[in-house]
């Protein structure tokens, strides 16, 4: 993101760097930002950022997921902050595409990253769910608040020693989730 800011907004690299950081810690997304202060349009922005060819080289995936995706029960949805083609382009190249049931991406959200609760009731609305029904699974624990508050139970995979109230279950290891099992509600 900061090279694409260099060369769209014609900046050194410590200034743009600072400018992505600002508009993410503001905003949520620096996109958010971008769009604000600069008419950015979201498509642009997402496919100059999100270069799916230069991803696939540094993809390395365990295929324990793939074999611990294909026992757990329920609907599988990817919700990303991230594009559609960058998030299909990585399922595709982990094998984990056909395990997947659906896939909500920032533009399905308006552009309204998480943890806004917004995007929570763009994927809840657009796939049908009830927050009741659902297990969200995050790496990034400020997204599961506000899941959590919508009445989701949460997984949050992490090795860090803090403890969220909103955090159902802390996992070491996405290899761990059938332990998550026991959040499911009937």
């Amino acid at each position: 993101m900061t090279a694409w800011l260099m060369t769209e907004l014609g900046l050194d690299h410590a200034a743009a760097d600072h400018l992505r950081a600002h508009y993410w810690h503001r905003y949520g997304a620096t996109l958010l930002g971008l769009i604000r202060h600069h008419g950015t349009r979201p498509a642009h922005f997402l496919h100059g950022t999100h270069d799916v060819e230069a991803l696939r080289p540094g993809i390395v995936f365990d295929r324990a997921v793939r074999h611990m995706l294909r026992r757990l029960p329920g609907r599988k949805i990817v919700f990303t902050n991230g594009p559609l083609h960058y998030a299909e382009a990585v399922l595709q190249a982990t094998g984990l595409d056909t395990l997947i049931d659906g896939v909500h991406a920032i533009e399905h959200s308006r552009y309204t990253p998480k943890p806004r609760r917004i995007g929570f009731l763009h994927l809840l609305r657009d796939f049908g769910l009830r927050p009741s029904r659902c297990i969200m699974v995050e790496d990034t624990a400020e997204n599961l608040r506000t899941a959590r508050q919508l009445g989701m139970r949460t997984v949050w995979i992490s090795r860090s020693p803090a403890h969220h109230p909103y955090v159902d279950l802390r996992l070491p290891s996405v290899l761990q989730l059938p332990r998550a099992r026991a959040l499911a509600r009937v």
